[in-house]
């Protein structure tokens, strides 16, 4: 290990194994509901229309231990090991070995996980992980580099994807932010009530984090500690407004490669002496090593520059780095490239005779203007979030939405207990479904002081007979 990190290098490892567990308990809960055997993509429907379309390389491109059980205690019983081994690693008991499988795992589940696996959080993990087996195995410069290239291209490239939207670039975009993402919480409600000028002052903060810090990464050792310490400042102020499961502590963690053993030894104040100890199983350092990690790095950053080339500019990748990128590898990153300026709720019911309608109750989403938008992080509520992005209409969201519906007209228990409440719980399933559409904005101190709401909402209609939502 690269003695210049030896102690960020202890904290992200245990850092790591704490967002795992976390992914894999939020997980745990839901990946019956939704890609089970009676789920909403069921995952051996997906393997199987993949085998078909890819034959005998099939599992090379899709590579999850599924393919040999894709039931429901199997799915369920990789988030419980999951969870086994995120605690071994945070232990330091086996941690090569334990990073090995932790990353295998979640692989695994990524990629039957379909479109409801497939956010930057679970790239971002993905790649975070192979580092990490990198990093236990042998921490030499070149890994600390990787982890240094994977925040830049996080953040430089977040920053890029934001200039083709005219609310980034005229700074309004926090105007709408905190009453539009896909699951606020009560932080998010009073951000919205800022004034003007300071909304703006923080829309070309975050353009000024995202876009120019992320170059003081390979500067001298000033600008990195710059770099770590406002980007860090950057991800408190999104937890503290934003529901974004772990992405912004993953991210926190990968700024501790900023922050070297010079600066971590002036924290000896604040930090236990055996915290500070880093036991390093891996301190080999030969040109075997150098070898491997330069192979890798290679393999890793010809491949995010390439899929970087291919969304950016619409150019064609070549057939080598899909292979690569079937191993969560080479990524290319944009988080809220695009701002949505209205809030579209789904409001779903239903009903025995088309007449007396009853509303199913989501967990995390709105469903009651007087609702109080709850704190949840680190979880990330798979279908809460999804339902988001139906309101815009985007056609290639429509085929999961169809099966969700068609769960609830079957009253299947393993989709309804993805919800909060099922009105039709141990009952006959109903015989139609409907869904609604409400506009959704926040309320202002005085309208909440007199109804005690945290929304106003309006009806706009039948879904999807509705005008679009606004980008």
């Amino acid at each position: 290990m690269d003695k210049s990190y030896s102690i960020s290098s202890w904290l992200f490892i245990r850092a790591i194994a704490l967002i795992y567990f976390a992914a894999f308990f939020s997980l745990s809960g839901q990946v019956a509901g939704l890609v089970g055997i009676d789920g909403i993509l069921p995952a051996q429907a997906f393997l199987e229309h993949v085998s078909a379309q890819l034959g005998d390389i099939a599992w090379l491109r899709k590579p999850t231990i599924f393919w040999l059980d894709t039931s429901n205690a199997a799915l369920v019983f990789s988030c419980y090991a999951g969870m086994f081994f995120s605690v071994l690693l945070l232990l330091g008991k086996l941690p090569i070995i334990s990073s090995i499988i932790l990353f295998i795992l979640y692989l695994s589940l990524f990629h039957v996980g379909q479109v409801f696996l497939s956010f930057q959080w679970d790239f971002l993990l993905l790649e975070a992980g192979f580092l990490t087996i990198l990093l236990i195995w042998n921490g030499n410069r070149i890994v600390i580099f990787l982890f240094h290239w994977l925040l830049f291209r996080l953040r430089f490239l977040s920053g890029v994807s934001k200039l083709e939207d005219p609310s980034w670039l005229n700074l309004t975009t926090l105007n709408y932010y905190f009453e539009t993402q896909p699951l606020p919480h009560i932080g998010a409600w009073y951000f919205h009530q800022l004034p003007d000028w300071l909304l703006k002052a923080g829309t070309g903060f975050t353009l000024f984090v995202e876009l120019l810090v992320p170059f003081f990464i390979f500067l001298p050792r000033r600008f990195r500690l710059f770099a770590a310490f406002v980007t860090i400042f950057l991800q408190l102020l999104i937890i503290a407004s934003s529901n974004h499961n772990w992405i912004n502590l993953l991210t926190i963690a990968l700024c501790l490669f900023l922050l070297d053993d010079r600066f971590m030894q002036s924290l000896r104040g604040l930090i236990a002496e055996n915290t500070v100890t880093v036991k390093n199983s891996a301190t080999i350092k030969n040109r075997w090593a150098e070898l491997v990690s330069g192979f890798m790095a290679a393999i890793i950053i010809s491949t995010s520059v390439a899929v970087t080339a291919r969304v950016m500019v619409n150019l064609n990748v070549p057939e080598a780095f899909h292979w690569i990128r079937a191993w969560g590898l080479g990524n290319a990153y944009h988080v809220f490239p695009t701002m949505q300026i209205e809030r579209h709720e789904l409001s779903i019911e239903g009903s025995y005779d088309g007449k007396e309608w009853k509303k199913y109750l989501f967990k995390y989403k709105p469903n009651h203007p007087g609702e109080m938008p709850p704190f949840i992080i680190p979880h990330q509520p798979r279908l809460d979030w999804m339902i988001w992005f139906m309101p815009p209409q985007i056609p290639d969201m429509k085929f999961w939405f169809d099966s969700f519906i068609y769960g609830l007209v079957r009253n299947e228990p393993d989709i309804t207990r993805l919800l909060k409440y099922n009105p039709f719980a141990g009952q006959q399933a109903p015989r139609y479904v409907r869904v609604l559409t409400y506009r959704y904005k926040f309320t202002s101190f005085d309208e909440r002081e007199k109804t005690g709401d945290f929304w106003k909402t309006e009806y706009l209609g039948e879904f999807p007979f509705v005008p679009l939502r606004r980008p």
